[in-house]
């Protein structure tokens, strides 16, 4: 993790939501362990961003998807300080939200998802 905190699986934050058995860097988790980790964790990012930005659900799944993923990232918290970037999907100013993402120091750490995910912001479609 960019930020140095412990993570396991698909980017499971164990300092921000410990895990029973994960403690250091070298811990393990089996598959089936790390996948209830990965549908928890989506379930709280949707439900983070759909309870502190209502109006997500006006948007079309591609774009929906975008601040889900960040959220899943960085947390409600984090995604929270894109007040601009917010602002602009909220008013449908996709091209403007997609450039503001990618001065960021997320866009900088994530580095070609960020990429990808600003591309699916503007265009609303989905990206690979």
């Amino acid at each position: 993790c960019p930020a140095g905190a412990l993570t396991i699986g698909y980017g499971h934050n164990c300092d921000a939501s410990p895990v029973e058995g994960v403690r250091e860097v070298g811990d393990y988790l089996g598959p089936a362990e790390v996948e209830k980790l990965l549908e928890s964790d989506l379930a709280a990012a949707v439900w983070a961003v759909r309870r502190s930005f209502p109006w997500v659900t006006d948007l079309n799944p591609a774009r929906q998807a975008v601040l889900y993923d960040m959220s899943f990232n960085m947390g409600i918290k984090g995604l929270s300080t894109f007040v601009n970037t917010l602002r602009m999907v909220k008013d449908g100013d996709y091209a403007g939200a997609a450039r503001n993402m990618l001065l960021s120091k997320w866009a900088r750490q994530v580095g070609n998802r960020a990429l990808r995910l600003s591309k699916q912001m503007e265009t609303g479609e989905w990206q690979q």
